[in-house]
């Protein structure tokens, strides 16, 4: 993550284009996609992919610099499988990402910023198939998750220069414990495509 960061930091050093948007201008972007999520300090847990969406408004300030917020509907938790059991763990979000953006050459955004989210929903699932027990269910844990969850994103966009589509990925940087008596916190991958058109 440090070496994420330096990169980051090493791009908007050496900054010297600019966005594809006018200065002053404000865009709406619709944006669906997916989740890579895990909980950290899990042993031998698997990611859960799941769901993102919402939309983000941004404001250009300068040729190469803009400021983003949005809500973002986020799919996290992790899975685990081991023998005859299955479990998944089911953290859902909306997310408010508040992003600083650097454009390094046109189109293209290095992006960094501090994402509060809050919890919506939260299951455990699991699934037991032993040779003489067959069995499944679901129970809510909605009362041991943290209602408020704050990560880091950081990652990277680009708008096509010819229509208005925009390929982002991003890591977030999990800050907080998802739970009350536990260590773990989110570790999330997303990666969306939005539309992007000026208000």
């Amino acid at each position: 993550m440090k070496k994420l960061l330096l990169m980051a930091a090493v791009l908007l050093a050496s900054v010297g284009a600019y966005a594809q948007h006018a200065v002053g201008s404000f865009t709406l972007q619709p944006r669906v996609g997916l989740n890579v999520a895990n909980f950290t300090d899990i042993d031998d847990s698997d990611p859960r992919v799941g769901f993102a969406g919402g939309v983000e408004g941004e404001y250009q300030v300068s040729d190469i610099f803009s400021v983003s917020a949005g809500a973002i509907y986020s799919m996290q938790g992790y899975k685990y499988s081991k023998g005859d059991i299955d479990y998944t763990a089911k953290c859902d979000y909306i997310n408010v990402p508040i992003m600083a953006n650097v454009y390094v050459v046109k189109g293209l955004a290095v992006k960094l910023g501090i994402q509060p989210g809050f919890n919506v929903n939260s299951e455990d699932n699991f699934e037991y198939s032993g040779t003489s027990l067959a069995f499944n269910g679901s129970k809510s844990s909605k009362s041991d998750i943290k209602t408020v969850d704050f990560s880091i994103p950081v990652g990277l966009s680009y708008e096509f220069p010819t229509v208005p589509i925009v390929i982002d990925a991003r890591y977030n940087w999990g800050l907080t414990k998802v739970a009350d008596g536990g260590d773990s916190k989110n570790s999330v991958f997303q990666f969306t495509l939005g539309y992007k058109f000026d208000l």
